[in-house]
């Protein structure tokens, strides 16, 4: 396995272990043991309240560029035009634009799974779950998807918590 896939598992079973915790406390529901999926099968899988569970995870960083630089990775000097380029985009705009996109391409995935869940982890800390909160209203959530529920993570630390995107909660 290359380093690159060795970094995308570790970040994908850190985001699902965050999740969990934030999820328990939060519903007081057992979230436990995750396991890495092969292709063709969500990323991890876990036992919720003794029942399994698959999660797709993936994360919102805003664009290539943010993801690099966030990542840590070394940025071109395109890199760097690329994001003072973005800096005149409003941050709403932004998070609005990333959100509906990653919900669009996820939409069009499907799986060998009986009960999949989507959770995202918010990678840019220009953004937090009360932004997403905020603009919940404004998101297009495709009408044909295969997961029963779509979570967001608030923040790479988990701090700010974690928002339900569907289906709406009451």
């Amino acid at each position: 396995m290359n380093r690159n896939m060795q970094e995308k598992i570790e970040l994908e079973h850190e985001a699902a272990k965050l999740f969990m915790r934030l999820f328990e406390k939060q519903t007081g529901i057992h979230m436990r043991h995750i396991w890495h999926n092969e292709p063709q099968q969500p990323d991890v899988s876990c036992y919720f309240d003794h029942q399994r569970l698959d999660l797709e995870i993936a994360h919102i960083y805003g664009s290539e560029e943010e993801a690099r630089l966030i990542l840590g990775k070394s940025a071109s000097l395109r890199t760097l035009e690329v994001l003072h380029e973005l800096m005149n985009i409003p941050a709403e705009q932004r998070l609005l634009s990333a959100l509906n996109s990653i919900l669009e391409s996820k939409s069009r995935k499907r799986y060998h799974s009986d009960r999949v869940w989507l959770v995202l982890r918010n990678a840019n800390p220009l953004w937090t779950r009360q932004d997403i909160e905020a603009n919940r209203h404004l998101l297009s959530i495709p009408e044909a998807h295969p997961f029963e529920q779509i979570w967001v993570v608030g923040d790479m630390r988990g701090e700010s918590g974690i928002v339900q995107l569907y289906p709406e909660p009451d």
